[in-house]
C-alpha cells in the first residue's frame, strides 16, 4: 500500500471507512472489556491454545503459499481452452461456507471417505483427518485458491514488454522479472492467510480433535458460550489482536512494491515455456484436490432440491440482499483506504482479520441492547460486519493496483488538474477493474456463507440461508440441510463468478 497520503485522491471516504472499521473491531472489543469481570491471567490451557494457533497458522500459510507458486506460474505461462473458467473455479473452496466445505473434506478424507476406503481396499491402514493434520489440511484447502489468485495477479501484472525484452536479450526471466514480483507479493499473501488461520473457528471446532488442538478463537467461543466468562474471552481477544497486529506490522515493513513499471496493456506472450507436462501436472493435481470435495457436496445435495420448504427461499432472498450490500460497502471502503495510503490505513485495513467474530457479535449486542431489540438490527449489523471482515481481502487485491496507478499516472493527473473524484472516476476505476471485480465477488461470496454475527441476533424472520441450513441440521433434517447447502454453494459461486467475470471482461486474465 502507498507510503503516504495521496493529495490527488479524496480523503474523506478513507477516514469514514477507517472510523467504521475501528468501531466494529476495537469498539466492540472495548464494550466486552468494560463489561468483563477480570479474575486472573491466562491459564495453562490458554497458553496451549495460543501455541497450537500459531503453529497451525504457520504451517497452513507456509504450505498454501509454497504450493501456490508453481500453480500460479503454470497458469500464467499456459494458455488452454477453459483456462479462464478453471481460474474462477479454483476459487470455489475459499468462498464455500466453512461447515459445508468440511463436510466435503470428510467425504473424501474422513474415516468412511473415499481415500480411506481406497486404503482399506489395498490393505493400508486408514488415516485420521482430526487433530493438527486435519486443521492444516482444511486450511490449505480453503486458502490455496486465495494464494494462487493473489500470486497469479502478480504474474499477470508484469508488462508484456518486459518479457519481450527478456526474450530479445536471452535474459533470465526468473531472476530479473519473477523473483522481484514474488518478493513483493508473497510476504503479504502469507500474512493474509496467516491471519485467516489465526482466527479460525469452525475448522478447529469440527476437526480440532479435542483440547490438544484448540485455537484461540475456539477458546473464546467456549468462554462465551459455556462459561459466559467475559473476562477470559476479552483477555484472549486482546492476545489475538496482539498476535495479528504484530504479524501485520512486521510483514508490512518487509513487503515492497514490485518496481516492474507500466506497459501498454498488451497480452502477455511467454517464450520461457519450460516443460509443459510439469505445468499441466501441477494444474491437474491442484484442481483434483480442490474440486473433488465440492463434487461430493453436489452429489449429496441434489436429491432434495425439489422438496425444500418455503422458508428456505425467503432466507435465500435475505442472504442475497445482505451479500450484495456487503460487497458494495466492502469495495468502497477498500478503494478509499487504498487511495489514502500510509501505514495507519494499512493496519486499520487488516484489523478485521485480528478481530474475533464472536467478540464483535457480543460487543455489538452489548452496545445495542440498552437502546433497542438487537434482532431488529440483525440484518444491518450483519451487512456492516460482513463488509468489514471481507475488507482485508479486498484491500489486498486492490491496494497494489491502486499504488501502481498512482505511481504511473499520479504526477500527470496532478499536473492536469485531474484530482479528487475526477481522478477516481477517470483514471483509477478503469485501471483497477480486474481486482475490483475479484474483490467484489469475494466479498459477496464470503457474506453469502457467513454464520457469525447473524446467529447471535436473528430470529426466525431474520434468518439467512446459512442460519436456516444449520437449524435444519439441528432438527436432524439432514437431506434438506444438504440441499440447502448445495443451494448456498451455488449462489456463493454464482455471485463470485458474476463479479469476477465483469472485472475481467475484455481483459486477458
Amino acid at each position: 500500500m502507498a507510503q503516504r497520503a495521496l493529495a490527488i485522491a479524496p480523503g474523506g471516504p478513507a477516514f469514514a471507512a477507517a472510523g467504521l472499521v475501528l468501531l466494529l473491531t476495537l469498539g466492540t472489543l472495548a464494550a466486552v472489556v468494560l463489561r468483563a469481570e477480570w479474575s486472573g491471567g491466562l491459564a495453562a490451557a490458554d497458553w496451549a491454545a495460543i501455541r497450537f494457533t500459531v503453529l497451525q497458522a504457520l504451517l497452513s500459510a507456509g504450505i498454501s503459499v509454497v504450493l501456490a507458486i508453481p500453480v500460479a506460474r503454470a497458469l500464467a505461462r499456459r494458455s488452454f481452452r477453459g483456462r479462464s473458467f478453471l481460474i474462477t473455479l479454483l476459487g470455489a473452496p475459499f468462498i464455500l461456507p466453512v461447515i459445508v466445505a468440511v463436510l466435503g473434506l470428510l467425504a473424501v478424507f474422513g474415516r468412511g471417505g473415499v481415500l480411506n476406503s481406497a486404503f482399506t481396499w489395498v490393505g493400508l491402514p486408514p488415516v485420521s483427518i482430526f487433530g493438527l493434520q486435519g486443521v492444516v489440511l482444511a486450511h490449505v484447502f480453503f486458502n490455496l485458491p486465495l494464494a494462487i489468485r493473489f500470486i497469479l495477479q502478480g504474474w499477470l501484472s508484469i508488462p508484456s514488454e518486459r518479457f519481450r525484452l527478456a526474450a530479445t536479450l536471452n535474459a533470465p526471466v526468473g531472476r530479473l522479472l519473477e523473483w522481484p514480483m514474488l518478493r513483493a507479493v508473497v510476504p503479504s499473501t502469507f500474512l493474509v492467510i496467516f491471519l485467516i488461520c489465526l482466527t479460525s473457528f469452525a475448522v478447529a471446532l469440527t476437526l480440532g480433535g479435542g483440547p490438544r488442538a484448540t485455537t484461540v478463537e475456539l477458546a473464546i467461543y467456549q468462554a462465551l458460550r459455556f462459561d459466559f466468562d467475559l473476562g477470559r474471552a476479552a483477555l484472549l481477544a486482546v492476545v489475538q489482536f496482539g498476535l495479528c497486529i504484530g504479524a501485520a506490522a512486521l510483514v508490512w515493513r518487509l513487503t515492497g512494491r514490485d518496481p516492474v513499471g507500466s506497459g501498454m496493456d498488451r497480452v502477455v506472450q511467454r517464450w520461457d515455456g519450460g516443460h509443459p507436462s510439469a505445468d499441466y501436472a501441477w494444474i491437474a493435481a491442484t484442481a483434483a484436490f480442490l474440486l473433488i470435495p465440492i463434487l461430493m457436496i453436489a452429489v449429496r445435495g441434489v436429491p432434495g432440491l425439489a422438496d425444500m420448504p418455503q422458508s428456505i427461499w425467503a432466507a435465500t432472498f435475505r442472504s442475497v440482499v445482505v451479500a450484495s450490500v456487503s460487497a458494495l460497502l466492502c469495495v468502497a471502503m477498500a478503494l478509499a483506504l487504498s487511495m489514502r495510503g500510509g501505514m495507519v490505513m494499512s493496519v486499520i485495513g487488516v484489523l478485521p482479520l485480528a478481530a474475533s467474530s464472536l467478540v464483535v457479535g457480543t460487543g455489538a449486542f452489548l452496545i445495542l441492547f440498552p437502546v433497542m431489540q438487537p434482532s431488529g438490527a440483525a440484518l444491518p449489523v450483519t451487512m456492516l460486519v460482513n463488509a468489514s471482515f471481507a475488507l482485508p481481502f479486498a484491500l489486498r487485491a486492490l491496494g497494489p493496483a491502486v499504488d501502481q496507478v498512482t505511481a504511473d499516472y499520479g504526477r500527470l493527473g496532478a499536473s492536469l488538474g485531474v484530482t479528487g473524484w475526477r481522478w477516481v472516476r477517470l483514471v483509477v476505476l478503469p485501471r483497477v477493474r480486474k481486482p475490483l471485480g475479484f474483490a467484489a465477488g469475494l466479498a459477496a461470496a464470503l457474506s453469502m456463507g457467513d454464520l457469525g454475527v447473524i446467529a447471535l441476533f436473528a430470529g426466525q424472520s431474520e434468518e439467512t440461508l446459512p442460519l436456516a441450513m444449520y437449524r435444519l441440521m439441528g432438527a436432524y433434517r439432514m437431506e434438506t440441510a444438504a440441499s440447502a447447502a448445495l443451494l448456498l454453494v451455488a449462489l456463493s459461486f454464482l455471485m463470485f463468478w458474476l463479479c469476477d467475470t465483469w472485472g475481467r471482461k475484455d481483459a486477458d486474465a
